[in-house]
């Protein structure tokens, strides 16, 4: 207050002895002499920071524009893409193996969808699950069921029994289209599904009106024979709850526990595929996606780019790390889409001279480690990365917009309260909020780990949280007087740190960060680094308890398919990546690791079965001799001896 009124009092005293305009250059002189004597790290940072956060700010104002016309408009996401396939009717909208499906097409079978379902008896307002393989055809069922104003929960196809189940209960689904292959899976739970659900199967096959009618009285309908004697709707608008009503419902990845349905509404839809779209890419582009379209990455972001931004998408069946790229330069694809652990197997195959023959420019999507991220942008020739971050029941996304290795977005440290995310103190055991005197919650300094949130408004669109479909697990994932009392957050569970220049660094999730030797241990870093010493193995790794010794010991299941690790050698390079207190005191040589549809491994039951050879039968277990310094094998004996305190670790 002192020095502003100081400089006020200067340039009027300037003003009235030289006039304005030696005044005006007067305050911009003292504000700057004042900057440079008492804020100089702030005016280092943004001098550093202006461009990546006008950009952004550039970038959000865009995604702000294009939500207000759907808003004013009250389009849901047909509408939206019916606006698309008005510009430009016969521009490839999908290519899928050796198909090409034009805009037009894709709503012309989104249009006989919606017929079949108004014949059937479903409208607004019911749910229509839909358990089906990468194809054109998925969207466009999907599109067909909105126009009527029904919700389509995407269900794993990877799914059965029990968890299958549970996805098609907790959507409270009304009726139920499934790919011809998943009929066994479908009939294992048969006899505890509801007798009101009704059943459809698909067949991928091209529509022929000719196909003979399946036989009268079968419990389950023949959904594409229904399509192929079903003549197209005429197109009307939606008959749904508008650009802010209920769209999909996508599933957690369930790396733990059965799968929860995360709600994500039109509104949602867009903003997720625009943040996106304004962060490089063009309407022109060919986009790569063989991620699976019942998650948010492939079925909203990818798909999102054609539906909404009218760009084309290569669908792939299934994802191949060694055809990633050979099928980009296939399809001419300038952009392409991971996730998870994606980019370290595709870099872990053999060098091609693929590598370089495609015309992809552009890459987008999250999990490229930052350990590896060099070295794939060098060797595919990758001329920018995307690399996001948010989850799929969240209200709030980050991008790392200028392609900063290993950030996965950043808070701007000029105006920081423009994009309302923070990273808060939390014990990064139990992931509780760290609150100060007043019960608030306090923000992470540079450096210090925090978990990410994302501030709640109910009155903007983009800051809503619209959570699962279970309303008690939304509410799990609330934190309330965040920063003044009354105030709401989503809060991530994820551990982050932003850096002096705000860019923002995945560390972990709360709970898999563990206390070792009175240190905490990052399972992120340890798994990174050991993946990269290790031929770029699939490495987990977790802390499990041991008798009468503080903390948690490291322990580490890595893949070894075709026997040829060597532990020494991995102990020798472990002793140069990682501080004591960090290299895995166990080891678990396994032929394979689980993985869920995102390309992230599961750890839950190995995490459970531990270090106990009684309940870990086909794979090979090692602890660390410190005496030796060296792994050896683990087997009954040892581990009572463990249990004891006899093997002293």
């Amino acid at each position: 207050m002192f020095v502003a009124a100081a400089i006020t009092a200067a340039c009027f005293a300037v003003w009235i002895y030289h006039g304005f305009l030696w005044a005006v250059a007067a305050s911009i002189l003292l504000v700057l002499l004042y900057g440079v004597l008492f804020h100089s790290r702030w005016c280092y940072i943004a001098i550093k920071t202006v461009k990546r956060d006008t950009r952004a700010l550039i970038s959000y104002f865009k995604i702000l524009w294009v939500a207000f016309k759907f808003t004013r408009k009250d389009w849901t996401i047909p509408d939206i893409f019916h606006d698309v396939v008005r510009r430009h009717p016969n521009k490839r909208c999908f290519l899928f193996q050796d198909e090409v499906w034009t805009f037009k097409e894709v709503e012309d079978y989104s249009l006989r969808m919606t017929a079949v379902l108004r014949s059937q008896g479903i409208g607004k307002g019911r749910i229509v699950g839909l358990l089906m393989n990468n194809c054109p055809q998925m969207p466009a069922i999907w599109l067909g069921n909105a126009r009527v104003g029904a919700i389509t929960p995407l269900i794993n196809t990877n799914q059965r029994g029990n968890a299958l189940l549970h996805s098609i209960n907790i959507a409270k689904c009304d009726a139920l289209i499934f790919s011809e292959e998943y009929l066994p899976a479908i009939q294992d739970i048969s006899n505890q599904l509801e007798p009101s659900l009704k059943l459809f199967k698909f067949s991928h096959r091209p529509l022929n009106p000719s196909t003979p009618q399946p036989p009268i009285g079968d419990a389950i309908a023949d959904l594409t024979y229904l399509l192929e004697t079903t003549a197209p709707a005429p197109w009307t608008l939606a008959d749904a709850e508008g650009f802010n009503g209920k769209l999909l419902y996508i599933y957690t990845s369930g790396t733990t526990g059965l799968p929860k349905a995360a709600v994500i509404s039109n509104a949602r839809f867009v903003f997720m595929v625009s943040g996106i779209y304004f962060m490089g890419l063009k309407s022109s582009d060919e986009v790569y996606c063989p991620l699976p379209l019942y998650h948010t990455a492939g079925g909203v972001v990818s798909v999102g780019q054609a539906l909404i931004m009218g760009c084309t998408v290569v669908l792939k069946k299934k994802f191949s790390a060694s055809q990633f790229f050979p099928d980009c330069a296939k399809y001419n694809a300038t952009a392409a889409h991971y996730i998870g652990e994606m980019c370290r197997y595709v870099l872990a195959t053999p060098p091609s001279p693929a590598d370089t023959q495609h015309k992809v420019r552009i890459i987008y999507g999250n999990g490229l480690r930052p350990q590896i991220w060099n070295d794939f942008i060098k060797r595919f020739n990758i001329k920018h990365v995307t690399e996001f971050y948010g989850a799929t029941e969240g209200n709030a996304n980050i991008l790392n917009t200028d392609g900063t290795p290993g950030a996965v977005g950043f808070v701007s440290r000029i105006i920081p309260k423009v994009y309302p995310i923070a990273i808060i103190k939390v014990d990064q055991e139990t992931g509780e909020p760290i609150r100060d005197y007043n019960g608030l919650c306090q923000v992470a300094a540079p450096n210090e780990p925090g978990v990410f949130i994302g501030k709640i408004s109910a009155n903007n669109p983009s800051r809503q949280y619209l959570g699962y479909v279970d309303r008690a697990a939304s509410a799990k994932k609330v934190v309330r007087d965040v920063f003044t009392k009354g105030d709401a957050a989503f809060i991530s569970g994820d551990i982050l740190v932003a850096d002096e220049l705000g860019y923002l660094y995945f560390r972990d999730r709360t709970g898999d960060t563990f206390r070792w030797r009175g240190e905490n241990v990052s399972t992120t870093e340890v798994e990174a680094a050991i993946s990269r010493v290790a031929a770029h193995r699939d490495a987990v790794v977790f802390g499990v308890l041991v008798p009468n010794i503080e903390g948690r010991a490291g322990m580490c299941g890595i893949v070894d398919a075709d026997g040829t690790l060597d532990l020494e050698q991995l102990y020798r390079d472990l002793t140069n990546e990682l501080p004591g207190y960090a290299r895995p005191v166990f080891l678990r040589v396994m032929a394979s690791v689980d993985l869920t549809g995102t390309f992230k491994m599961k750890k839950t039951d190995i995490q459970k079965e531990g270090f106990d050879p009684t309940l870990v039968k086909n794979d090979k277990l090692y602890y660390l001799d410190t005496k030796l310094g060296r792994y050896v094998p683990l087997g009954p004996e040892e581990y009572q001896k463990i249990n004891s305190g006899q093997i002293r670790l």
